[in-house]
């Protein structure tokens, strides 16, 4: 009897693994649609794969910001949280189940306005601070920590003040920590070429082109690792020509 009730979740275990390679594989061939698509297969046998969770809730944010209108974007944007909280609630503690949900609210925070805006900013905060507790090598952790000190450090007058209301004080936030999680982004993954994209960005906005250039011609140098990586060295270029 035992035996006979262990077997369904050895067939199950058996059923999932092979897809989960196939959509690894995708991933590497820079096809996230149907990785997309893949990982979603797993959770049709297993809902809770803390893997598959997380995966779909990155690929709905990266995704989503190819969708052609701002409502499509945020149906994107909406699935990635819901994949996300879906992750956390498998395990609270995973560092990359707290990034996913960081990087759903961030994408949502950057097509948001007013009290969704600042909900989303302020749950950024709280999730990739988390996420680097938890593991200090994250690096998509220090990337997202780094991007809110970034966008954070330039709200206009009426953001600084709702962000305010909703803290009940000012967060802190700076163009010199934005710059400090980013490189401590490069160090643990040197090979992540958006972190590169968004320090040169931060350099420029702190008036050293020198130190910008420097960072958009040696990311323009590397191979692409993910399917993003050629539309990023596309605006990395951009930015090359206008840094000059």
């Amino acid at each position: 009897m035992l035996f006979l009730l262990i077997l369904p979740f050895e067939n199950n275990a058996q059923d999932i693994n092979p897809l989960l390679k196939d959509a690894q594989q995708l991933e590497s061939a820079f096809k996230e649609p149907e990785a997309l698509q893949k990982y979603l297969d797993v959770l049709k046998v297993q809902p809770t794969n803390l893997t598959a969770l997380i995966k779909v809730s990155e690929l709905y944010s990266i995704l989503g910001k190819h969708q052609g209108t701002k409502d499509k974007q945020k149906d994107y944007y909406r699935n990635a949280r819901a994949y996300a909280q879906k992750a956390l609630q498998v395990n609270a503690n995973s560092s990359d189940a707290n990034v996913a949900m960081a990087l759903a609210m961030g994408r949502m925070a950057l097509i948001s306005s007013g009290d969704e805006k600042i909900k989303a900013i302020k749950d950024v905060k709280t999730y990739s601070e988390k996420s680097v507790q938890l593991d200090p090598n994250n690096f998509k952790g220090y990337h997202v920590l780094a991007k809110w000190h970034y966008e954070v450090s330039d709200l206009n007058s009426v953001e600084k003040w709702l962000v305010k209301v909703a803290y009940e004080a000012l967060p802190k936030a700076s163009l010199d920590d934005a710059i400090k999680y980013f490189e401590k982004s490069r160090q643990l993954n040197p090979s992540f070429l958006l972190n590169y994209l968004e320090l040169a960005k931060a350099w420029h906005r702190k008036e050293n082109d020198k130190k910008a250039r420097e960072l958009l011609d040696t990311m323009l140098k590397m191979p692409n690792k993910m399917g993003e990586d050629a539309n990023i060295k596309a605006k990395g270029k951009k930015l090359l020509d206008e840094y000059k």
